[in-house]
Order: structure tokens, then C-alpha cells, then sequence
């Protein structure tokens, strides 16, 4: 918001405008008999009104509303994700458990018709009987290696078998377990729907009042927040990407503020950090909370660069673009345009992307 560094101008007024009085004051003892004309008194900068004041309040709640409803939008499209993954893993188990019953089914056949076909031969299938019916040691060794095939073929199946009716039991579980996840992400992401309806019915009531709010300016602070800020000229980041970020964003002094918006002809802050770095050919998170937690690596206020982002409020509502000189790029709030303006009181981290 821009009422800190306003209150920050009217104190530096009334700090200068005490020195002068002391400065020019003489005590009787001392005065002229001739005093010199008095000049007239320099004009004071007007604190800021009531009505911007009101208008910056009201700005910040709209902008902290809008961070949470961008947060609850990324968390659903999180949640949505979760669900077509989890039913992706169900179809899996389901048609994994089909097969394994198939293959189940088959092998029991065959344990069924070795079965059969021992009970059937009786005491002709073991080595015994091939040893006495057997007219020469070479058909004792033929009908011995019969055995061995018909046996190990059986063990064979048995196995499969086995495997078989424990893979079924495996990709029942697993089917099981994708179900419940599935069920779990859909009421979750209906939860979460219900919540966004909700956030949003209380951001447009609070855009609303700020919208009124901003109409009851008078002609020069409704200038003011159409200033695009100070001139920074030739701003020199450290990297290709960041300088890439740096200028995209510059460039887009002016554009207005618009809750929820990402470009390229309008911004919300995040919205404007997201769309300069994409220009750079990098995706950061859509919010600022999430772009401090997971954009970049953290740098200390001390050695910011340009291109660095900057957050402010914890958890981060708001954020910009470091561009050098205790001063960002950023897209401040409703009735606003995308401006260089100082380092907010409410600092709390940046995250250096590229």
C-alpha cells in the first residue's frame, strides 16, 4: 500500500518546517530595529486525507481477501489434480486386478487338471510303480524323466497360482486404497469450492467499498495514484532472466491494477511478478505466499539485486520486483497502476529467481 511512504513525506514536511522556525527565530535582545520583510511561509504538504486514508485500508483488506482466494483456487486446482491422479490409479488397480483374476482363473485350471490326472493314474504316477512295471532300467529312467516333467510342470502351475491369487489380493488393496484417495480428493476439492464461493462473495463486497471509496478522492490524490512513480533509468540486474523480468515489469508502468488479473494489459501484484518472469521464459507460482515459499532461494534484504521479488506482510499479500535503490516494480492495489515506488514498512523476505 502506499500510505506508509506518504505518512514518511509528511513527517520529513513538519521536521523541516521546525528547523526553519528555529533557525529564524531571534530573541528581542538580538532582533533588528529594521527587521527584514518576513517571506511567506512555505506551504506544507497536505497530509493525506481521511478519504485516502479510508481508501488505503479498505485496499489492503480487498488485496489480503484477494491473495486468500488466489490461494484457495491453487490449493482446489492441487486438490483436482490429486483426483484425476487417484482415479487414474484406480482404473489401474481395477484393470491390474482384472488381469490377475484372469490369470487366476487359468492356472487353477491347470492345478485342477494335474490334479485330476494323479488322481485318475493313481499308483502309476510315483517312481515305485515305474521301478516295477518298468521291462528295463533305461524305461525305469524314461518313465522316472515323465515324472520329473509332469512334477515340475505342476509345481510350476502351483506357483502361478499362488502368484496369481496374490496379485489379485495386491490390486484389490491397491484399488481399495486409490478409492478412498479418490473419494478423499473430491470432498476435499468440494470443500474447497464451497470456501472459494465464499472468499469470493467477501472480496467483491470489499472491492466494492474500495471502489467507493476511491470515487470520494478529490482531483490531486486521485493523480497521485495514477503516478507512475520515480524515474530509475537503466536498471542493471545481475542475469539474463532477471534482467529479462526487470524490464518486462518496467515496461508495464501505468497498466492497471485489477484484482486476480495476470496480463498482459492488467495486473494484480502477483499476477505482474508471474507474467515478467514467464517473459523470461521461467513459471513461478501464481500467489504471493506461494512464490515466497517456493520461488527461487531466499536472500537477505542487505544484498538484494534487481530481479529479486520482494514480499511483504507474513504470509505474503504483496509482492514486486527488486529494481535497485531501496525500490521495486510493483502492481500496488485497486484503483492504481503498475509503479516504481519505495520498499514497504511491511518487508518480510525475498526470493531471488534467477
Amino acid at each position: 500500500m502506499q500510505s506508509q511512504p506518504v505518512k514518511r513525506v509528511v513527517s520529513c514536511a513538519l521536521a523541516a518546517s521546525a528547523v526553519v522556525a528555529v533557525v529564524t527565530f531571534q530573541s528581542p535582545a538580538t532582533a533588528s530595529p529594521n527587521p527584514a520583510p518576513q517571506t511567506p511561509p512555505v506551504a506544507q504538504q497536505p497530509a493525506p486525507s481521511d478519504a485516502l486514508e479510508k481508501y488505503y485500508e479498505l485496499s489492503e483488506r480487498a488485496e489480503k481477501l484477494n491473495e486468500e482466494h488466489l490461494q484457495a483456487q491453487e490449493n482446489l486446482e492441487a486438490k483436482q489434480s490429486e483426483l484425476r491422479q487417484a482415479n487414474k490409479q484406480l482404473t489401474n488397480a481395477q484393470q491390474a486386478k482384472k488381469r490377475a483374476e484372469s490369470d487366476e482363473e487359468r492356472y487353477r485350471v491347470d492345478v485342477d487338471r494335474f490334479a485330476g490326472a494323479s488322481f485318475a493314474s493313481g499308483s502309476q504316477m510315483n517312481r515305485l510303480s515305474a521301478l516295477l512295471t518298468g521291462d528295463s532300467a533305461q524305461d525305469f529312467l524314461e518313465r522316472s524323466s515323465a515324472l520329473d516333467v509332469i512334477a515340475t510342470d505342476r509345481n510350476r502351475a502351483l506357483s502361478r497360482l499362488r502368484g496369481a491369487v496374490d496379485s489379485a489380493a495386491a490390486a484389490e488393496k491397491q484399488a481399495e486404497g486409490a478409492r478412498n484417495k479418490a473419494a478423499a480428493a473430491k470432498n476435499a476439492a468440494a470443500k474447497l469450492e464451497s470456501d472459494i464461493a465464499e472468499r469470493k462473495e467477501r472480496l467483491d463486497e470489499q472491492i466494492a467499498e474500495a471502489e467507493e471509496a476511491a470515487g470520494l478522492l478529490n482531483d490531486s490524490e486521485q493523480a497521485s495514484l495514477q503516478d507512475t512513480g520515480a524515474d530509475v533509468g537503466e536498471v542493471k540486474a545481475p542475469g539474463p532472466a532477471a534482467q529479462a523480468a526487470v524490464d518486462a515489469a518496467l515496461g508495464k508502468r501505468g497498466s492497471p491494477y485489477v484484482y486476480g488479473a495476470t496480463g498482459p494489459d492488467t495486473f494484480d501484484c502477483s499476477g505482474l511478478t508471474s507474467w515478467a518472469y514467464q517473459q523470461a521464459g521461467i513459471s513461478i507460482p501464481r500467489t504471493a505466499s506461494s512464490q515466497q515459499s517456493g520461488a527461487g532461494t531466499p536472500v537477505s534484504r542487505d544484498q538484494l539485486q534487481p530481479g529479486d521479488l520482494v514480499f511483504f506482510g507474513s504470509p505474503a499479500y504483496h509482492v514486486g520486483i527488486y529494481v535497485g535503490n531501496d525500490q521495486m516494480v510493483h502492481a500496488p492495489t485497486e484503483g492504481d497502476v503498475v509503479k516504481v515506488s519505495p520498499l514497504q514498512e511491511e518487508y518480510s523476505g525475498a526470493a531471488r529467481v534467477a
